[in-house]
């Protein structure tokens, strides 16, 4: 069954100014129309920045205990649905069920979390130098907030920023990626039921480059907050710091797990195959190179092949199914591509490196677990970003190059080593150049209490996630209060 979907401005569903609209389908059956979106225009965008512009005068007024129980209705809703949401997850973007309860479950998580903030958004008191003064610091909101999020996690990464910036006392506009529009829709939905104000929160559908670039330019937009590849990452922040506009950004990855000569062989197995395969390796945490130490390569190679070969590849709405399809068909050309590049590279192919079409899954985008063998860490399979089911493994000769190798790419997001040696545990925590570091566990899992985000090319400093988030979507003001009725003067040398 399809569905006509609309944007959602200031409290109404309006169809776009355009007057045009795209598909949203399945990806493991092309023929499955989800439904007709709107292909939204500069207009459309400038009628949401408007609305959330005027609501932003009114909900920055609610005091944040309130925002925050708003909140928790939200995730309590979510909660109630979480089973609806994942499965029209799954069929929108193909991850298995599993993987798409885990979704939502972020996005309860998230509510929560962000919900007991609204009776923890600590400022700081501070003795002054002066008598008969007082001073202190509080977090301020700052206007309206663009939110342009990937395909990957349609209900963690919105939640990931909007909650934020909600709880802030700012107001959002929304813009989902072209792949998942159906899961914006149900958050906006269930935000409208729990009591969040029109105009709050307003979702806009369309291109990247269209309605996107329209929300990013906008002068009142104050924040931009965007996930998703680094070149697009790039002029986004081109165009920000332009207009000396605030944003954060959440790039790519190539991430590596380690696995030493002394380490759990079993677990690094589980581990690897997780971090690879899970969401069809689509996660900018994603393990895209496995780093083994000579002595135990061949013998986790060989499990590894034996296992990753027994992947069920199928439609993530069948419990038994693994790993589900890439997200379109320029994301399966893209994985193609990149293995044909390894081949020619002088890399290894050992199992892969083909469409799965197999069975009924001729009309899905679907690929076959691939790992490449004899990769060296300059090759292009090992510095790119190839973001599906491909795994190129290196071999170390100690745990010092491991970390060399590790560090030797331009991203920097997430990381992973296997050692039952403490030390080289913790100079791993140490050396390893990343925003995310796990011992004896998979580069994928963040949790929504701790920051998330990378080094070097995976962003721009910001952290999302954790109490960091709230740095990207509120201004700190200082606060001085002189009741000596006196003038007093400060930075003045007043030493006798």
């Amino acid at each position: 069954m399809s569905e006509s979907c609309k944007n959602y401005i200031d409290g109404h569903w309006l169809e776009a100014t355009t007057h045009k609209t795209f598909e949203n389908r399945n990806p493991a059956d092309r023929h499955d129309l989800i439904g007709l979106f709107p292909v939204s225009g500069a207009d459309d965008v400038d009628q949401a920045v408007q609305a959330a512009k005027r609501a932003f005068a009114r909900w920055r007024l609610v005091p944040g205990p309130k925002r925050g129980e708003i909140l928790y209705r939200v995730g309590e809703l979510l909660r109630k649905h979480k089973e609806e949401i994942a499965r029209g997850m799954t069929r929108e973007m193909g991850k298995i069920l599993k993987e798409s309860r885990g979704d939502v479950q972020e996005g309860i998580d998230t509510a929560l979390y962000v919900a007991g903030e609204g009776r923890r958004f600590f400022g700081q008191t501070t003795p002054s130098e002066l008598p008969d003064k007082f001073a202190m610091s509080v977090r301020a909101p700052i206007g309206v907030c663009a939110l342009i999020t990937p395909w990957n996690f349609p209900m963690a990464i919105p939640t990931w920023k909007m909650f934020p910036a909600l709880l802030c006392g700012n107001t959002v506009v929304f813009k989902p990626a072209e792949d998942t529009p159906h899961t914006a829709v149900k958050l906006a939905e269930i935000l409208t039921e729990a009591g969040v104000p029109p105009g709050v929160v307003n979702l806009i559908h369309g291109r990247g480059e269209e309605a996107g670039a329209a929300l990013v330019r906008h002068s009142d937009v104050r924040v931009v907050s965007f996930t998703g590849s680094a070149a697009v990452g790039r002029e986004i922040a081109s165009v920000c710091g332009q207009n000396l506009k605030r944003v954060s950004l959440e790039l790519g990855g190539k991430n590596a797990q380690i696995v030493m000569e002394d380490a759990d062989l079993n677990l690094a197995l589980e581990g690897a195959l997780w971090g690879a395969f899970g969401t069809t390796g689509q996660r900018c945490t994603a393990t895209s190179r496995l780093i083994l130490h000579r002595d135990i390569k061949k013998q986790l190679t060989e499990m590894l092949m034996a296992r990753a070969e027994k992947i069920k590849i199928g439609d993530g709405l069948d419990e038994s199914v693994e790993m589900g399809p890439l997200i379109n068909r320029a994301a399966r050309e893209k994985v193609h591509r990149y293995v044909q590049i390894g081949k020619a590279e002088g890399a290894r192919l050992l199992i892969g490196g083909a469409i799965y079409d197999e069975g009924n899954w001729a009309d899905g985008y679907f690929y076959r677990p691939t790992i490449f063998d004899q990769v060296i860490p300059s090759m292009r399979i090992a510095q790119e970003e190839i973001f599906g089911p491909v795994l190129s493994i290196i071999e170390v000769n100690s745990f010092e190059e491991g970390i060399d190798v590790l560090n030797a790419t331009a991203y920097g997001l997430s990381s992973s080593i296997y050692t039952r040696d403490v030390g080289r545990a913790f100079r791993a925590m140490r050396d390893i150049e990343a925003g995310i570091t796990y011992i004896n566990g998979p580069t994928i899992g963040a949790e929504v209490h701790l920051p998330f985000g990378g080094v070097k090319d995976t962003g721009n400093g910001h952290r999302e996630a954790g109490t960091t988030v709230y740095d990207i979507f509120s201004e700190w003001k200082s606060i001085y209060v002189d009741y000596s009725g006196k003038l007093q003067k400060a930075q003045i040398d007043n030493a006798e």
